[in-house]
């Protein structure tokens, strides 16, 4: 009997080695990607006008949508896009109120942080955003200045920002769009403008201005799809190769962001504004 104890005892990691394996088995098989290719559409669920993600413009719809587009290629499905106004209004992805009747893919404004991940899974990332200040030539403090700014995408944290330019010295007026600041700056309304990477830079390129990152961490950008299902993450994941092997992905940012301005790796001179 005492051996037969140890027998046991010694041959437990087995055994519960076999369980797992057993019930891995058990699952439900993922067709997450079957399921798309049978469909013959890719649905994703993406804000109304998120630029310069989507636009809502057909004939320019937006880096995500351009990239969704060729992808959906690959696959040898159509693309298929469900406006939802909440996606990238509010922090948290669970309060967007999407669903898999709706879409398999979330685009225009996944952040890809800690928070998106546990009610998600993502893509790797196609994209960094953070928060950046648009510098029109003179601009060289932002202590005293009117600053212009917009959101953009969310996700960032806008506590932190607004505590760095508080004790910069700044005062700041939000608006209500990334056009707002290319006119504030171009009517002289705002001395510099701060907003998320992708938008700063689309209106640095409008008026020729230099663009920084301000030091307050970067994040990046993806995908979001339902938890689980891996064969249509694996099948994104090859797509998304293609198009960073080929080119076609910095083509499809740059025509979109001007990738060819570059972002300085340092802020104004902003002495005690340390986040």
């Amino acid at each position: 009997m005492r051996g037969f104890a140890h027998f046991l005892a010694s041959s437990r990691p087995l055994v519960v080695g076999l369980g797992l394996l057993v019930a891995v088995n058990l699952l439900p098989p993922d067709t997450s990607l079957r399921e798309v290719r049978g469909r013959g559409l890719l649905r994703v669920c993406v804000p109304e006008s998120f630029p310069p993600l989507v636009t809502g413009n057909p004939g320019r719809p937006g880096i995500d949508v351009e990239i969704l587009q060729r992808i959906s290629e690959g696959l040898g499905v159509e693309l298929s896009l469900f406006i939802n106004a909440a996606i990238g209004q509010d922090f948290n992805p669970r309060n967007w109120r999407v669903n898999r009747a709706q879409c398999e893919l979330l685009a225009g404004g996944v952040v890809a942080s800690q928070l998106t991940r546990s009610f998600l899974e993502t893509t790797p990332p196609h994209l960094e955003t953070g928060w950046a200040v648009v510098i029109p030539p003179g601009a060289d403090s932002l202590e005293g200045s009117m600053v212009g700014f917009f959101a953009g995408v969310s996700g960032l944290d806008r506590i932190s920002l607004s505590r760095y330019l508080r004790r910069a010295g700044a005062r700041v007026r939000v608006v209500n769009s990334a056009q707002d600041l290319v006119e504030g700056l171009a009517d002289g309304s705002f001395t510099l403008a701060v907003s998320e990477a992708l938008s700063a830079r689309q209106v640095a390129s409008v008026g020729g201005h230099a663009v920084a990152w301000l030091p307050l961490g970067r994040l990046p950008i993806a995908f979001g799809l339902w938890k689980g299902d891996l064969t249509l993450k694996r099948a994104l994941e090859r797509e998304m190769q293609v198009l960073v092997r080929s080119g076609r992905l910095y083509d499809i940012v740059a025509s979109y962001t001007d990738s060819s301005l570059p972002i300085r790796n340092h802020c104004l001179p902003c002495e005690g504004a340390a986040p």
